[in-house]
């Protein structure tokens, strides 16, 4: 585990450097999904600081054993408006925001909890039937009327590019999304900071840092394969 990540770490420090980024610019998600605790409190001990998990009742019954750790929580996974009260509780950061229902929702409950829940918006860049995430057309006026929610701050925007063997083929969807986040940035709408890009995973995470991604979200290179 400790050297897996630590491989895994050197090559983010290496894409980055290769486009004259900070590496620190680049956070490390490690995708713990179907991980038990245990796995994951020897990720923690190898200085893990942020985890990502797909499914809410699965997270649940990871993050309270776990509480006592310094670890930042992401939900990569779909989330349903009838399940935001879990997320919001359990999790510092949603990625997968892609309507106004459910960030009305997330607002809602975050607004119980005295919280404002960080958000990134999930846009579907190969326009997929089987994806969630808001079409690029729509993005803009998503942005604008999740804005108006006082309890959720929008700070970016995540992707789940088509499936491709060739990293390269999956960079067209990674500049995309940047452009996206640039043209949203420069309008400047109020309550919405797009700094964040979440997109890259174990096997083409290199192009994603190359093109902007300022999270990856890395589990097979750091666990292995799903269990």
């Amino acid at each position: 585990m400790k050297e897996k990540l630590e491989q895994v770490r050197k090559r983010i420090q290496a894409a980055a450097e290769a486009c004259g980024r900070d590496p620190a610019t680049v956070r490390l998600v490690a995708v713990s999904k179907t991980q038990p605790v245990s796995r994951i409190a020897e990720a923690i001990a190898a200085s893990t600081t942020d985890l990502g998990e797909n499914y809410i009742q699965e997270a649940k019954e990871k993050i309270e054993p776990l509480a006592a750790h310094p670890v930042c929580w992401h939900f990569i996974g779909h989330l349903q408006s009838n399940k935001a009260k879990i997320a919001v509780s359990l999790f510092d950061w949603i990625h997968t925001v892609d309507s106004a229902k459910l960030a009305a929702e997330i607002d809602k409950q975050a607004a119980k909890l005295g919280k404002v829940q960080k958000i990134l918006i999930q846009v579907n860049t190969g326009l997929e039937d089987t994806k969630s995430g808001v079409v690029p057309d729509d993005l803009p006026g998503l942005v604008t009327e999740i804005s108006r929610f006082g309890h959720v701050a929008v700070r970016g925007l995540m992707a789940i590019p088509p499936f491709y063997d060739d990293p390269e083929a999956v960079r067209p969807h990674f500049k995309k999304l940047r452009m996206l986040r640039d043209a949203i940035e420069k309008q400047k709408i109020p309550n919405v900071v797009m700094k964040e890009l979440s997109m890259g995973m174990s096997g083409d995470f290199e192009v994603a840092i190359a093109e902007g991604a300022t999270m990856v979200r890395i589990g097979t290179a750091i666990f292995g394969a799903r269990q």
